[in-house]
């Protein structure tokens, strides 16, 4: 064996120069470190965080509620009072009246009933707002997840691109020393460029997930951000956590379930609202009148003079008006609300219904997703890169050769994405059981 093909094999075994390795290596920046940062970087709880508070979308929603509670305080306020003023005169004559009256709306049954309306509104519109936060979050976990599982697959990637590349260096210096044919060359060169193209498709699928991201925290595009955790790091969090969880999974307190029981208060409410408007209702009236009048003959006044004969009078009135709710009782809106009630009823048992499918089929596939987490972490993959340490060290000492290599890499490959997808299926079930259960974080 040559002298250069002794080094080539030291290089590879890492034994000959580690302090220029280990700086070379620090030098460069592997692609998946773009996209994170254990010590600054941004937890998957600081996310979630910072989508409630940022998103545009959930903001604009939460703007529902000002506008429920402004309409709320305009319920409250009394109907304002009527003026009315009237002059007459006498065209040919000397005789005018003026008068000047006012009507006063009581209120009797309406104002009471009017509050009620508004104030359930306000509570749906806020069970409304809280049911989309806990989209909301969901959605963050989901989109973080996402560009975790992807980060994990670049790093698999980079992993076996970089033995890869070390294995080419050996088997081109084998190639110009003789003691290998060509073949190998070519052959490590094709598995080399093809996974060069999967770590660019990769890259391009956690760039675009990383951007959804950060829609989904109200941040633009072209802001740095990077994550703290790792995919692995959050799933194993996940099952520490699931072993202290409650023992019943309730649905009553979801903010969708919470905001079809305020439906039906809505609905209770107007239909209390169109009885009372049908009841006959009070209003007091009030005025005041200046009449000035006369007669066109003379008489003697208290000083004996003569002149003409005229009055200027003024009269109070109060009185009260009450309508009569003899043809209009408000049949229709009674009726109509009622229907409402109904759907409203039927809206509560169907969003019970399907919370309750809903955290069945989430707390299904979290058992079993953790179950086949906890599978791999049993020593499935610390094998399967046993195996391929041995097959790389038969090869280096000529026992084995460069198919053998390859396919342990391409089975070791498979192992790592199998186990990739496996995280991600648990962390997912997990997002799924969380947004059925209404938590957030």
């Amino acid at each position: 064996m040559s002298i250069r093909t002794i080094t080539a094999l030291l290089l590879v075994s890492g034994t000959l120069v580690p302090s220029a390795v280990a700086q070379n290596a620090t030098s460069i920046q592997s692609p998946s470190q773009a996209f994170l940062d254990p010590a600054n970087g941004l937890s998957l709880e600081q996310a979630i965080i910072r989508g409630l508070a940022q998103e545009p979308a959930l903001r604009a929603e939460r703007t529902a509620i000002d506008a429920a509670r402004r309409l709320r305080e305009q319920a409250g306020l009394r109907r304002n009072p009527s003026v009315s003023m009237e002059w007459r005169t006498e065209p040919s004559g000397t005789d005018d009246q003026a008068m000047i009256a006012v009507e006063w709306p009581l209120e009797l049954f309406r104002r009471n009933a009017r509050i009620a309306v508004a104030d359930r509104e306000v509570e749906a519109t806020e069970r409304s707002v809280a049911d989309r936060e806990r989209l909301l979050a969901a959605e963050v976990r989901m989109r973080y997840g996402e560009v975790l599982a992807g980060v994990r697959e670049l790093e698999v990637l980079e992993e076996l691109l970089a033995t890869l590349r070390r294995q080419h260096d050996l088997i081109r210096v084998r190639v110009d020393e003789g003691a290998s044919p060509r073949l190998e060359r070519d052959l490590l060169d094709v598995e080399l460029r093809r996974l060069e193209a999967d770590q660019l498709v990769q890259m391009g699928r956690v760039e675009a997930a990383a951007v959804e991201l950060k829609r989904v925290l109200g941040m633009p595009s072209a802001e740095s951000l990077r994550l703290r955790d790792t995919l692995e790091e959050v799933v194993t969090r996940q099952l520490a956590a699931s072993s202290n969880r409650a023992g019943a999974d309730s649905t009553d307190q979801r903010a969708d379930v919470r905001e079809a029981q305020a439906r039906i208060g809505v609905a209770e409410a107007k239909v209390d609202r169109a009885e009372r408007e049908g009841r006959f209702d009070v209003s007091v009236t009030g005025g005041y009148t200046r009449m000035d009048a006369g007669f066109p003959q003379f008489g003697f006044s208290a000083a004996g003079q003569l002149e003409r004969v005229r009055g200027l009078f003024h009269y109070l009135s109060i009185g009260a008006m009450v309508s009569v709710p003899l043809f209009n009782r408000n049949q229709g809106e009674s009726a109509a609300a009622q229907a409402e009630r109904s759907a409203a009823v039927a809206s509560l048992d169907a969003a019970r219904l399907a919370a309750d499918s809903e955290v069945a089929a989430a707390r299904a596939r979290d058992d079993r997703a953790h179950q086949a987490v906890k599978l791999y972490g049993s020593g499935l993959r610390t094998l399967a890169r046993q195996n391929l340490s041995v097959v790389e060290q038969s090869y280096e000492l000529g026992r084995s050769t460069v198919f053998d290599v390859v396919n342990e890499q391409k089975r070791l490959l498979e192992i790592e994405r199998a186990y990739t997808d496996t995280l991600r299926t648990a962390y997912e079930a997990r997002t799924s059981l969380k947004r059925a259960l209404g938590e957030r974080q």
